[in-house]
């Protein structure tokens, strides 16, 4: 597994970003390019003791790799997300 640090970039704050934490309990990362959908539920589970139900991916127009991340009922992405200062 890769080192959990080097898998996540930053988290995004956008406007939907914001929407899909309060609406679908998901996180939104840049991620780095070469990490796996494996990696980034790593990652994720790893630095913020959550439990990780999907990953979704995609690459953005300017190149970089973006990370939907959906946490397990049990836990709230507006938690995670006040931990981070984005809310």
């Amino acid at each position: 597994m890769k080192d959990p640090y080097k898998v996540l970039i930053r988290p995004l704050h956008t406007e939907k970003a914001l929407l899909l934490i309060e609406k679908h309990n998901t996180l939104t990362f840049i991620v780095s390019r070469d990490s796996t959908k494996h990696d980034i539920k790593y990652a994720v589970e790893k630095l913020f003791n959550v439990k990780v139900v999907k990953v979704n991916t995609l690459i953005t127009p300017k190149g970089e790799k973006k990370a939907y991340v959906k946490l397990s009922k049990e836990y709230k992405a507006s938690d995670i997300a006040s931990r981070l200062g984005i809310l």
